[in-house]
Formats: C-alpha cells, sequence, structure tokens
C-alpha cells in the first residue's frame, strides 16, 4: 500500500464533502454533527469551510491516500491561545490498523508544532476502543473531563490531550 498524508487544496471542496459525508455516513457516533444535517448544506457550504482549512495561518485539514484515493482525513484546529484541536478524524474501514490513523494524528502534532502550539486536545467517543487506543499510542491521556454528543445524550465522550 502507497500511503500519503498531504494537506486539503483550496479548490477541493468537493473532495472535502465527500469525506466528511462519508465519515459521518460510516461512523456517526464518532462525531458531534450528523449526516443528515451535512447533507442539508448546499455546495455554498462547502466552499467557505474549505477556504478556512486551507488558508495559511488559520485551521487545517489533512487528508489520507491510497495509492491516488483518499481514505481518510484528520482537522486541525485552533482551540484556544496555545492549544490546537485535533477533530474530525476518520479512516476508510477497511484501511483501518494499516497506520493511516497514526500518520494522520501525527500530521496535526506536526501540524501544531509548527505553529507553536504548547498541546494539542481532542474529543473521543469513549465506547470507541481503536480510537481511544491510538489516540494513548501516540501520547494523549484522558484529562477526566466528560461531555455527551449533542445529538446523542446516551453517548459520552473524553477529553485527551498531548503535550507538543
Amino acid at each position: 500500500m502507497a500511503t500519503n498524508v498531504r494537506r486539503l487544496q483550496a479548490e477541493e471542496a468537493a473532495l472535502f464533502r465527500a469525506l466528511r459525508l462519508r465519515a459521518l455516513e460510516d461512523a456517526p457516533e464518532a462525531f458531534a454533527s450528523t449526516l443528515a444535517d451535512a447533507l442539508k448544506q448546499p455546495d455554498s457550504y462547502w466552499e467557505p469551510r474549505t477556504q478556512s482549512l486551507t488558508e495559511p495561518g488559520r485551521n487545517v485539514m489533512f487528508v489520507a491516500q491510497d495509492e491516488d484515493v483518499p481514505v481518510g482525513l484528520a482537522f486541525g484546529v485552533v482551540h484556544e491561545p496555545g492549544v490546537a484541536h485535533l477533530a474530525g478524524m476518520w479512516v476508510e474501514p477497511a484501511l483501518r490498523g494499516c497506520g493511516l490513523g497514526r500518520a494522520l494524528v501525527d500530521a496535526v502534532i506536526d501540524w501544531a508544532r509548527g505553529r507553536g502550539f504548547a498541546r494539542v486536545d481532542l474529543w473521543v467517543t469513549e465506547a470507541n476502543d481503536p480510537a481511544v487506543w491510538l489516540y494513548e499510542r501516540t501520547g494523549f491521556t484522558a484529562t477526566g473531563r466528560r461531555d455527551v454528543l449533542p445529538w446523542n445524550h446516551a453517548l459520552t465522550t473524553i477529553e485527551m490531550t498531548r503535550a507538543v
């Protein structure tokens, strides 16, 4: 498998939309928003969002590719002064366990380090053991803070953090 991780480009709003919809469809319990809400958004919604992820000095989206096929994504978001946030991470189910998740996490960590952030935080659904284990293996630890998914209060999320 020839894989790489790259930044989303400004002209790739359609790719952003397709990957985000695929992620929300595959793993709805992993995200704070829903597929139904995302499907309601017009094309005009996706272009400004793409711009906010591709303009220098703002947030970022990384795309994991197998050969030239996009198969994963992760966001690096400015959380608060000195803190970045890893968000919206997803990898195509058939390719989980192949190192793409780790590569996406590493890309966000490298981005945060390059921006001078002191730490990276994230929220993960507590019952998503594979994701929790991935984050633990990449240096994240639970902070003790808990919350629920906005659209499903039966699902608990936990906050994790790691120093950059």
